[in-house]
């Protein structure tokens, strides 16, 4: 279950049928043993913020514990030391100050801290954080620079939406989150994963896979591994799926030749490229492999699966395109302006809803917004509800490109990658991974499983990348291209 993702009503579904269960005792206790591994020097004292609901209780718990174990702890309340709680919370408070310890209600000014413990609001808020919680918050981040150390939130950064990822203004710069029971989505798509440093979980000794069913999954290779295999010595090209790419208006021939390259290298047995542009080149110097055609060539050729969208432009002639490529018979992935003339045409939306055969649908937030009838803004305050509600409305799986890509089925479920870079914040990433998407579709991997396995191997290729130097800063698609054929095959050879 450590890929298990819960949204907060089924947390606290969750925590309100566990409540005979000492889950504040256990949740302080993680709390203790994780601040003990963090601060490297114990005679530096440990800051603890505790709020007003059982997040508070939960940071009164770690309190005390660490102040048994000879640590100099203080704890900041900015509710004040008699603030009403809820119950445990207030059980917890009362032990600690039973225990000795004491309660004030502005952080001291002059002290150094080894460990700042952020106990203010955990999954609860869904606001920004105002008044004197807001002062605490920025407090915290500004002594955690200044002392060079750990900023440890408990469940969630207090100011960061668990749900959506939305950081308010201001939120806990964490280096550290740990979660109790169950993960966050918030935490690993938007804006989450620029708060929340490492992750970690305290399970609490739930039993989750006998009380309740995770809302979503992290992404991981482990995700589509059955469908990863070695090729077979006695194949051929027509093993590996002949697969087509139409766009490439004039001025945008590159985006249409980066998803072609991005499935040859990908292993596609052939790759045809149908460009719009009237002026486009008979053949590509740099991938001479790839088998150029015009659009209305490519359309009526052998193929198996076919992608749609890179560099097409909206005029009226990529719509009809658009259209002939909705009607045929092919796995289809769209993306980019056949997404953009999908946005404003009921029409088109019919045929791909109503299409048999398989679709992919890859928007940025932009597109997403456009195909929703809605703003880029409502999209990024709920991204799985975005990508579920275009996988829904058409019928197809959908990724939601972005930091976390969200990955939504037909069906509702939902799964955030683990994987990638800000190295793909570059023109040509998402050409990239429609070729990706390609290639899999054309060597018959379910058009599910290829989608998560594109987006997975999209985000690994660039953090590989990475880690050897190359990025994120300057980073490029055709980068990106190579090192994505490197993975895969080694993905396929371990299985």
């Amino acid at each position: 279950m450590h890929d298990a993702l819960f949204l907060s009503p089924s947390l606290r579904r969750l925590e309100t049928a566990c409540a005979s269960m000492p889950l504040m005792l256990r949740a302080g206790t993680a709390v203790a043993a994780l601040a003990r591994h963090l601060q490297s020097d114990d005679s530096v004292p440990v800051l603890v913020l505790a709020g007003p609901g059982n997040n508070g209780g939960d940071a009164f718990v770690a309190a005390r514990l660490l102040r048994a174990q000879g640590r100099h702890v203080q704890v900041v309340a900015p509710d004040g030391p008699e603030h009403p709680l809820p119950a445990d919370a207030q059980a917890a408070r009362a032990e600690f100050l039973a225990s000795g310890g004491s309660i004030a209600s502005e952080i001291p000014d002059c002290a150094t801290w080894g460990l700042i413990i952020d106990g203010l609001f955990g999954i609860g808020l869904k606001r920004a954080p105002a008044g004197h919680h807001a002062a605490c918050i920025t407090a915290m981040n500004r002594l955690a620079q200044r002392d060079n150390c750990p900023l440890l939130a408990l469940d969630c950064p207090s100011g960061l939406d668990a749900d959506s990822g939305q950081a308010a203004r201001p939120t806990v710069q964490a280096t550290h989150t740990l979660c109790f029971i169950g993960l966050h989505p918030g935490l690993y798509t938007n804006d989450g994963p620029d708060y929340s440093g490492d992750i970690q979980l305290a399970p609490l000794d739930l039993p989750l896979d006998e009380t309740i069913q995770p809302d979503g999954h992290l992404l991981r290779r482990e995700t589509f591994a059955t469908h990863l295999r070695p090729r077979r010595r006695n194949s051929h090209k027509g093993s590996y799926g002949s697969v087509g790419v139409l766009g490439g208006s004039r001025a945008m021939a590159g985006a249409a030749f980066l998803s072609a390259r991005a499935a040859l290298m990908l292993g596609a047995g052939r790759v045809y490229l149908g460009l719009l542009d009237a002026d486009a080149p008979s053949v590509d110097l740099l991938q001479p492999e790839l088998m150029l055609r015009r659009p209305d060539q490519l359309l009526t050729a052998d193929l198996h699966a076919l992608a749609c969208g890179p560099g097409l432009g909206q005029s009226s002639e990529a719509a009809d395109h658009l259209e002939q490529a909705l009607k045929s018979p092919l796995p289809l992935v769209l993306d980019a302006d056949a997404l953009n003339l999908l946005a404003h045409d009921g029409r088109l939306q019919g045929n791909l809803y109503n299409r048999i055969a398989p679709s992919l649908l890859t928007p940025h937030p932009a597109e997403a917004a456009r195909l929703l009838g809605s703003s880029t803004r409502d999209v990024q305050a709920d991204r799985i509800s975005a990508a579920q509600e275009i996988a829904r409305n058409f019928a197809c799986p959908v990724a939601l490109k972005g930091c976390g890509t969200v990955i939504a089925s037909p069906e509702g479920a939902w799964w955030i990658n683990t994987s990638g870079n800000p190295g793909l914040a570059s023109a040509g990433m998402g050409d990239v991974l429609t070729g990706l998407c390609l290639a899999l579709l054309g060597q018959n991997w379910p058009p599910l499983a290829a989608l998560l396995a594109a987006v997975h191997l999209h985000g690994a290729a660039a953090d590989a990348l990475v880690a050897d130097g190359s990025g994120p800063a300057g980073l490029t698609a055709s980068e990106v291209i190579l090192r994505a054929r490197t993975l895969f095959n080694s993905w396929s050879a371990a299985h």
